[in-house]
């Protein structure tokens, strides 16, 4: 009984999640809603849309198969152009749920672009500090990035 009734609780809120915008007058779909990503240190674009704030709750509280986002808004303010990282692509255990998390970089350590998930998990404590957030997004990998 319980299953069926988190079964349409998560259904209930993609439905929420993909009509927020719409509402808002957003577009739904196009390349406003896409962006490059790193994993496994090729390019990939990804298109994104945040879940309402009760959406991201509930979906941090219920489901424990969510992928990571890495952001560093902090680079992006000192200058920097950070190109997210994502921790799993179809085909390598991928979730269309996305939780981010914020690396910010120590004193005296200078904004540099992480390539893979793998290259920021090696640099924490020395580099970088970690910081999750509430943040979730439906997340789908578009395709590779096509070459300039």
């Amino acid at each position: 009984m319980k299953n069926g009734l988190f079964t349409k609780v998560v259904l209930l809120l993609a439905i929420v999640a993909v009509l927020a915008p719409f509402s808002a007058g957003q577009e739904l779909r196009g390349s406003k809603t896409q962006m490059p990503a790193y994993y496994d240190s090729k390019i990939f674009t990804i298109g994104f849309w945040e879940l309402p704030s009760m959406g991201e709750a509930m979906t941090l509280l219920h489901n424990g198969q969510i992928n990571f986002i890495y952001q560093s808004d902090q680079a992006v303010e000192a200058g920097f152009n950070f190109i997210s990282v994502i921790d799993a692509v179809p085909g390598d255990g991928m979730n269309p749920l996305w939780n981010e998390v914020q690396i910010v970089f120590k004193v005296g350590v200078t904004p540099h672009q992480f390539f893979s998930d793998d290259e920021i998990l090696a640099a924490v404590g020395s580099e970088i500090i970690l910081i999750p957030t509430t943040e979730i997004y439906i997340c789908g990998v578009v395709g590779k990035k096509p070459k300039l």
